[in-house]
């Protein structure tokens, strides 16, 4: 995600309605937060990269960063559109020039994986067929993600736009996928009992019947961030906490580095911290990083992700039944994000 000439409204915390959880900064804390973004001015130890965000464009500070210290790469480019992020506009391109685009960052980013890293990269309807082509010279791609984005606008003279893609690629043939960690807590609808009357393949809760069922390629259980979650930032095409998550955990195990060269505000560094990953991340927009740096502070002391909790995680309009099942640790967490 880059940035853009639009400059959000600011907004002070006084001035916002009571349930308005949109992040916002005062120029203290901005000044507070301001030395803690890197700058990447020369080569870089892994150790100096390891939970920093740094400020600049890909083909600006890509060069500073070490070999092979990446374990899974989150790739959010600008989707093919024209589109304003802060002071960096991005123009809609020819699908051969776009295709362009991304494998000049792709190239530079080889170098940066380890043989057995994992990548995932980020678009639309129009994205990608040039993401597909430009993944499959470098890497193995092994899927394609489409979620649900339940907002969207309508359109008279067309189908409504309401998914995005998520492209799956591995550097080799030996990677990390765990299957067990993204499970889905499903609703059982028409359940089946085995001959002699127990249940087949579900389990009765509190709350009802369920099955915790095995990761698909289709989502439909993601919340797009607004003004009531305190994920949100006035960031234009933020990523919700839980879509990351699932790519982290699917892709990573514990202590791994989690590299996302388009931070925007901060979701990947937020998510790999909530989920005790190592992180690394670039944005060339400043006011982005700061909202990143005060995310990761918040994180500290509010590690829950809005539909997953102990392992599991959970089909959109289900917080009720994710309250009962919530270790204590995280019910405080909890009520305060309600």
């Amino acid at each position: 995600m880059v940035s853009t000439t639009m400059v959000p409204i600011r907004m002070t915390n006084s001035s916002k309605p009571s349930r308005n959880r949109t992040l916002t900064l005062s120029p203290g804390e901005e000044q507070r937060l301001r030395p803690r973004i890197g700058q990447a001015q020369s080569e870089l130890p892994i150790d100096a990269c390891d939970g920093r965000v740094f400020f600049g464009s890909v083909p600006e500070v890509l060069d500073f960063f070490p070999d092979h210290f990446v374990d899974l790469l989150i790739l959010d480019p600008p989707y093919n559109l024209d589109k304003r992020f802060g002071e960096v506009a991005f123009h809609q391109k020819s699908m051969q020039e776009y295709a362009q685009y991304l494998d000049n960052i792709l190239r530079r980013l080889l170098r940066l994986l380890r043989p057995t890293a994992s990548i995932y990269l980020c678009g639309d309807w129009k994205c990608s067929p040039a993401g597909y082509e430009v993944l499959s010279r470098y890497f193995q791609v092994r899927n394609r993600i489409t979620w649900e984005r339940e907002k969207g606008r309508g359109a008279m003279s067309n189908w409504k736009n309401c998914s995005e893609d998520i492209l799956f690629a591995t550097v080799g043939t030996h990677y990390t996928f765990c299957a067990d960690a993204v499970r889905l807590r499903r609703r059982v609808i028409a359940p089946y009992r085995t001959a002699e009357g127990a249940p087949k393949d579900w389990t009765q809760g509190e709350s009802g019947k369920f099955r915790d069922t095995m990761p698909s390629n289709f989502w439909s259980d993601l919340t797009i961030p607004y003004w009531s979650m305190p994920e949100n930032t006035a960031h234009p095409t933020q990523k919700p906490e839980k879509l990351l998550a699932k790519l982290i955990l699917a892709s990573s195990r514990p202590g791994e580095m989690v590299f996302d060269p388009f931070l925007g505000s901060g979701t990947t560094a937020v998510v790999a911290r909530k989920l005790n990953r190592r992180f690394c991340g670039i944005d060339c927009n400043e006011e982005y990083l700061l909202w990143a740096l005060r995310r990761l502070e918040l994180a500290e002391r509010f590690p829950r992700i809005q539909g997953y909790d102990n392992g599991i995680f959970y089909e959109r309009n289900t917080f009720a039944e994710q309250r009962r099942k919530s270790s204590p640790e995280l019910s405080e967490s909890m009520a305060s994000d309600a």
